[in-house]
């Protein structure tokens, strides 16, 4: 029997303010360090010795899951300068196909990329950032077959199938062409803190050495990259920090020009900008709209004390994004945590929203590319009906659906399960919503396991989405619920505001008092509930352990951001200084404090915690490995219970986990597994 792996302690004083900490697993941080594979290695066989007699389980569930995939699948086709675009899936293959057709979807197919010969010899592999010439002559592309999103830039020339020796390294992996077909604009990352900071020009046939750059950004809070406005009129330099933007501009047919400042910032305005005529369209917090307006500008005078208001601020309703057509605006809205489509004609004939009938449901705007159409894309699905993808002509009304997502294998029927949404009240009076789904016929006596979900940062929101991997738990009587908690924007930005910087506890708060409500209301009790939440989601785990950990029969921490305190204080780990207006600035005492208060390595304490599964990524460069590292050491030092505590290490991968659509899979198997298995459900 292989006992639980102990880390070595080397006390490292940490000092800030006066304030001394001591870190026995700083160490922990070098990935060079053999000691370091070694304790990773450990903590692996560890886990697979002490879940042996689930491998069989865990193959049963990745099947069954799997099969509820339609393997030999492909997107619904959408147009774009003169060619369809599909992506394609074959069975029992693991990544996309990539194809085109010219003008007509009877035409004979283009092979574009075809991803498993590609990532034949790599552990892992991604492309991204597919970037088509206006001539449709050559495509850019990036590659990263480490995991870190660190992607190699390529372009292909589609005439002769061949990939140029254009490579550019370090790159987001995104790209923009000018019109002239030659000029590719992209976006590099600093070595050591992986920010994207430098936009440069390449001129294809030239060494990427020679390549201009055309913009940095030296302000350590704010990330940069450039984009193609949809007009195609426009390339686009976009700065961005948590709460401030700023834009820079050229007319895609003078790629050699300087590009001129659209609005300089000011700290705290944030807009977004759409080109259409002769206009910018600009979704703006200008004049303290919390939940954002609609203004425009002309093109030659882009300044701020241009902007006129299109579409008011409104209290009780969040502007989240909009899609210019020729003859329709469309707006996307969010009200009372509901998603709205709004539908609005240039020549104010029309104004609209598209219908939709319950409360558990996302809706979204899709691939919308031609410029030149009454056809609006949008996606549909609720924790109980699959997606689909939708075409809506503006201008008739009618409706087509394209696609649905198929459940594969015969099982499902979406009228066995049922969904709602209830509300809970915390501490401080706010009322708290959760979206659930489980099998019809449940009773709520309190035996029931239940799944609690939730994110709670960035304003990410979650919505009730459908998941065929998810009826793997509800068809063994699990009931799964949404926490719509503080720091996400559900209920519009304050519920963002309200869960971050020196607010952010609200986050954690809420999940408890979410967690109270599910057992009073006999959804489920102490022994049968569990909680999951991944990178900053995982923090949210940690904080509710070390505050409610007598709730919670087990939790999933994914790639945990934990070790909140000293990596905010250490700018040269990627994202950190970009993450100040989130969390705060450690520098400054008064945040020091209130992170130090509920950063979850640092209040581990000797006290009985949940059975527990935390995951890593080794090359994961939005939470490092070490921080889960840690924390599980330092857990299994002070905790007084008998409960278990695994660290599950990908040495392949980074912070999305397995590459591969099935791959994947395998790791929700193994999730599902641990859970199914602390209720005694084997099969």
């Amino acid at each position: 029997m292989i006992l639980p792996p102990r880390a070595k302690k080397e006390p490292k004083k940490l000092e800030k303010h006066n304030d001394v900490r001591i870190d026995d697993y700083y160490w922990l941080n070098d990935r060079e360090n053999p000691d370091v594979i070694d304790y990773l290695n450990d903590e692996n066989a560890f886990y697979k010795d002490q879940t042996k007699h689930l491998r069989p389980f865990e193959e049963a569930l990745f099947k069954e899951m799997k099969a509820r995939i339609k393997e030999d699948d492909e997107t619904v086709p959408y147009k774009y300068n003169g060619y369809w675009y599909i992506v394609r899936y074959e069975k029992g293959k693991n990544y996309p196909i990539y194809l085109r057709k010219k003008e007509t979807l009877e035409a004979e197919e283009e092979l574009l990329f075809d991803c498993n010969a590609m990532a034949e010899g790599h552990s892992y592999f991604k492309l991204v950032g597919i970037n088509v010439s206006p001539d449709n002559k050559k495509i850019a592309f990036g590659l990263d077959t480490i995991g870190r999103r660190e992607y190699v830039l390529k372009v292909k020339d589609l005439a002769s199938d061949a990939i140029l020796d254009e490579t550019i390294t370090n790159t987001t992996g995104s790209s923009s062409w000018a019109n002239d077909n030659e000029t590719l604009f992209y976006t590099k990352k600093d070595e050591v803190t992986l920010r994207s900071n430098r936009i440069y020009k390449h001129k294809l046939g030239k060494n990427s050495s020679e390549d201009q750059l055309m913009y940095e950004e030296t302000d350590e809070t704010f990330g940069a990259t450039v984009y193609k406005s949809k007009s195609r009129k426009y390339i686009i330099i976009a700065s961005y920090s948590t709460m401030t933007n700023e834009y820079r501009c050229i007319k895609a047919d003078e790629p050699d020009s300087d590009f001129k400042v659209f609005q300089e910032r000011i700290r705290g305005l944030e807009y977004s900008i759409s080109h259409y005529d002769d206009h910018f369209y600009i979704v703006t917090n200008e004049g303290g709209a919390v939940n954002f307006k609609l203004m425009k500008t002309p093109e030659d005078n882009t300044e701020i004390s241009h902007w006129e208001e299109l579409i008011e601020h409104r209290n009780d309703t969040l502007l989240e994004d909009i899609d210019i057509f020729s003859k329709y605006l469309v707006v996307s809205e969010r009200h009372n945590g509901l998603n709205k489509i709004r539908v609005m004609a240039w020549d104010q004939s029309e104004d609209f929203y598209l219908p939709f009938d319950n409360e558990t449901y996302m809706a979204y705007t899709g691939t919308n590319v031609d410029f030149d159409t009454e056809v609006l894309r949008y996606g549909y699905n609720s924790l109980t009906t699959p997606a689909s993808v939708i075409d809506f002509n503006m201008k008739t009304k009618q409706k087509t659906i394209m696609k649905e997502q198929q459940v594969m294998g015969g099982q499902f029927k979406k009228d066995d399960y049922t969904s709602e949404r209830v509300w809970a009240e915390a501490e401080d009076g706010v009322k708290v919503p959760m979206s659930l789904v489980y099998k019809k016929g449940i009773a709520k006596d309190g035996t029931n396991p239940l799944l609690q979900y939730a994110y709670g940062s960035y304003g990410s929101t979650i919505d009730p989405y459908f998941s065929s991997i998810r009826l793997s738990l509800l068809d063994r009587g699990f009931i799964f619920a949404i926490a719509h908690v503080r720091g996400g924007e559900y209920l519009g930005r304050d519920w963002y505001e309200d869960g971050k910087l020196l607010f952010k506890k609200n986050t954690f708060t809420d999940f408890i008092t979410c967690s109270k409500f599910l057992i009073d209301n006999n959804y489920t009790s102490t022994k049968h509930l569990y909680a999951m939440g991944g990178s900053a989601g995982g923090l949210l785990m940690g904080a509710i352990i070390n505050q409610a950990p007598e709730l919670y029969n087990g939790v999933i921490a994914a790639v945990p951001f934990v070790d909140v305190i000293t990596t905010m204080l250490d700018d040269s780990i990627p994202l950190t200084t970009g993450e100040y207006d989130e969390w705060g600035n450690p520098n400054d005492k008064e945040y020091y404090d209130y992170i130090k208060s509920y950063s979850p390595y640092d209040n581990v304490s000797n006290k009985d915690y949940p059975n527990l599964l935390v995951t890593a990524g080794l090359h994961d460069s939005q939470v490092q490995y070490w921080e889960p590292a840690k924390w599980v050491a330092k857990l299994r030092e002070l905790k007084t219970d008998e409960n278990k505590l695994y660290l599950k290490t990908n040495m392949d991968a980074g912070h999305g986990g397995a590459s591969g659509r099935f791959e994947a899979l395998k790791e929700d198997a193994q999730e599902y597994a641990f859970l199914l298995d602390l209720e005694d459900i084997s099969s």
